[in-house]
C-alpha cells in the first residue's frame, strides 16, 4: 500500500494558490471575449466550436478524469458524503424558492436554469490546481473522490432541471430518461466509473487519443464562454447573479465543511472539501445552457462573475472553514 506523503506546508491563507489557478482561467474567458467582439472569429463559427466542445472534449477529459481516479487510503464516504449532501441542500433549497424566485423577482425558468447550474457545479480544473498545489498527490486523490460522486450527480440534476425548466415543450418520461441517458455529460461519467470501479484494461493508445481530446476542453470551455458575455449586463450583476454567487460561494462550502467535520473528515481532507466546494462552477454549464435551451447569456455571466469573486472568497472560506 502507497504510504501517505507528508503534506506541504501551509500558508496562513492559500491566496498564491489560488491566484495562480484562477487568473489564467479569467484571461481564458477574456480571450474568448476578444475574439468575437473583433471579429477575428466570426459569430458564425462558434456553434461549431460549442458543439464539439459538448460532444468530444469534454466528456473526453470526464472519462479519462474518473478512469485514473485513485480512490484507495482516502476517506471516500466521508469526503464525498459531504459533498453530495451539501449538494443537495443547495438544490433543494432553490427548487423550494423557484416560484418565489419568478412570482417576486421575475427570475423566468430559463434564468432560473442558470442560477440552478451556478449555485451547484463547480470547475473541476481549478479544484484539481488548487489541491495538488497544497497537498501533491494526496491532494489529487482526494479530489478524484469529489469528481466521482459529484459530475455525475450534478450533471444529472441539472439536465433534469433544463429539461423541466427550460421553457421548451412539455417532455414524457420517455423523453426526459432518453435526454439523460443520450447527453454525453452522463454517458462520459458512466464510462468513466465503470472502467474505474471494473479495473478494465484500456489500451495505452485509447488512453492517450481521449487525454489528447480531453486536453482541449478546458480552453475550448472558457473561449465559448468568453464569446457569449455581455459586457453591460456584466457590469451591473442582477437578483439572478447574486443569488447564484451567495449560494455557490458562501452556502456551499459552509455546509459542505460543516457536514464533513460531522463525519469525521479533518486536516488536509477537510481543505479540500472546502476547495472543491468553493470554486467557481463549471465552464461546461454555459456549453449545456446553450445546447439545452437554458439562459446562456446569464450562465456566462454567471461563470465569469463567480470566477473573479472566488479569487476572494476561496482563500477566505477555506481559511476560515478548515485551516
Amino acid at each position: 500500500m502507497r504510504t501517505r506523503p507528508e503534506p506541504r506546508p501551509r500558508a496562513s491563507c492559500p491566496m498564491s494558490s489560488v491566484l495562480a489557478s484562477l487568473v489564467p482561467v479569467f484571461l481564458v474567458i477574456m480571450a474568448g471575449w476578444l475574439a468575437r467582439v473583433t471579429g477575428f472569429v466570426e459569430d458564425k463559427h462558434w456553434p461549431g466550436l460549442e458543439k464539439v466542445t459538448y460532444v468530444v472534449f469534454f466528456p473526453a477529459i470526464i472519462i479519462a478524469t474518473l478512469a485514473r481516479a485513485e480512490l484507495a487510503d482516502v476517506p471516500v464516504g466521508g469526503v464525498g458524503g459531504a459533498l453530495v449532501a451539501a449538494i443537495l441542500v443547495n438544490a433543494g433549497g432553490l427548487l423550494a424558492l423557484r416560484r418565489a424566485m419568478e412570482t417576486r423577482a421575475g427570475i423566468s425558468g430559463p434564468s432560473f436554469t442558470s442560477i440552478f447550474q451556478g449555485a451547484t457545479r463547480w470547475n473541476t480544473f481549478v479544484a484539481l490546481a488548487v489541491a495538488g498545489s497544497l497537498f501533491g498527490e494526496r491532494g489529487l486523490a482526494l479530489m478524484a473522490v469529489a469528481i466521482a460522486v459529484m459530475i455525475p450527480l450534478l450533471n444529472l440534476m441539472a439536465i433534469g432541471v433544463l429539461v423541466r425548466f427550460a421553457g421548451g415543450p412539455p417532455q414524457s418520461t420517455r423523453q426526459i430518461l432518453l435526454a439523460i441517458i443520450t447527453n454525453p455529460f452522463i454517458w462520459s461519467s458512466a464510462i468513466g466509473v465503470f472502467i474505474n470501479a471494473t479495473g478494465l484494461p484500456v489500451p495505452g493508445v485509447a488512453l492517450g487519443f481521449v487525454e489528447i481530446l480531453g486536453g482541449a476542453a478546458l480552453a475550448a470551455g472558457l473561449l465559448v464562454v468568453g464569446a457569449g458575455l455581455d459586457m453591460r449586463r456584466l457590469a451591473a450583476p442582477g437578483r439572478a447573479h447574486w443569488i447564484a454567487i451567495a449560494t455557490k460561494m458562501i452556502l456551499l462550502p459552509l455546509v459542505a465543511v460543516t457536514l464533513a467535520r460531522v463525519l469525521g473528515v479533518v486536516g488536509d481532507d477537510l481543505v479540500v472539501v472546502a476547495i472543491a466546494s468553493s470554486v467557481p462552477t463549471a465552464s461546461g454549464g454555459y456549453i449545456l445552457a446553450k445546447q439545452m435551451g437554458g439562459d446562456a447569456p446569464l450562465m456566462a455571466e454567471i461563470i465569469t462573475i463567480q470566477t473573479l469573486f472566488a479569487m476572494a472568497t476561496m482563500p477566505l472560506m477555506i481559511t476560515l472553514l478548515a485551516l
